[in-house]
């Protein structure tokens, strides 16, 4: 899908939460571009609203006022199913805990975007598990795959339906850092390959060193530019 203009634009955008008593601003008129084909990473400490910046950018959170848009769409005031359409089609998201189907294959869990779309690309399937390293273990579901084997696996069930923009949020923060360093090559070459555009939440100084854009927040806002001390919890 080509899109014109930054594959991601935030304006003036705001996200509270109410926890208990208190009301928490998440984001507070975060306003920002990315554009398209680009490794941007987030950093700041826990609970500065990385994970929510990225969930707004999914399309599986909602801003309370400002707006989003992604691939050339607006957001905010999409429908679920305008929502759900778009991330079939567009958009691919690494988890840090991998959440793959425990009781699919690994080629099964890589081909399930493409079911959910009515989609079926056999092929494709198989070139990305050869591509991440797995072909030979394709038949096995994540119990019988190790941290960094089933991470890849998300990896390719993240690309395999070509999106034009790929969210992951801490995607090395379950592996040991030589996992963890293979995982973040991995999707650095892919996304490049693929030219989809990245979008990286992190505390890791050495991955936000590779990024072509670092974002860095601190109690909801950006800060620019970004010091090192952000990268820590």
């Amino acid at each position: 899908m080509t899109v014109a203009g930054p594959a991601i634009e935030l304006e003036h955008v705001v996200r509270r939460y109410q926890r208990g008593g208190t009301v928490v601003s998440a984001l507070d008129d975060v306003t920002l571009a990315i554009p398209r084909a680009t490794f941007a990473v987030v950093v700041g400490p826990s609970g500065c609203g990385k994970s929510t910046l990225l969930n707004l950018i999914a399309g599986v959170d909602r801003a309370d006022s400002g707006s989003v848009r992604v691939c050339g769409e607006e957001l905010t005031r999409a429908s679920e199913a305008a929502l759900t359409a778009l991330r079939r089609r567009a958009i691919g998201i690494v988890f840090q805990a991998f959440h793959l189907v425990p009781n699919l294959t690994a080629e099964e869990n890589v081909a399930l975007p493409l079911a959910l779309a009515g989609r079926a690309d056999p092929a494709r399937v198989r070139e990305l598990l050869a591509r991440v390293g797995l072909e030979h273990r394709r038949t096995h579901h994540p119990g019988e795959l190790s941290g960094g084997e089933q991470q890849r696996v998300a990896v390719a069930r993240a690309l395999v339906h070509r999106p034009a923009l790929v969210v992951a949020d801490e995607p090395t923060g379950n592996l040991d850092s030589a996992n963890g360093r293979e995982v973040l090559a991995l999707l650095d070459e892919m996304r490049r390959q693929e030219g989809a555009t990245l979008v990286l939440a992190t505390h890791d100084e050495g991955i936000a060193a590779r990024a072509e854009r670092v974002l860095a927040l601190r109690d909801g806002k950006l800060v620019t530019p970004p010091a090192p001390a952000l990268l820590g919890r």
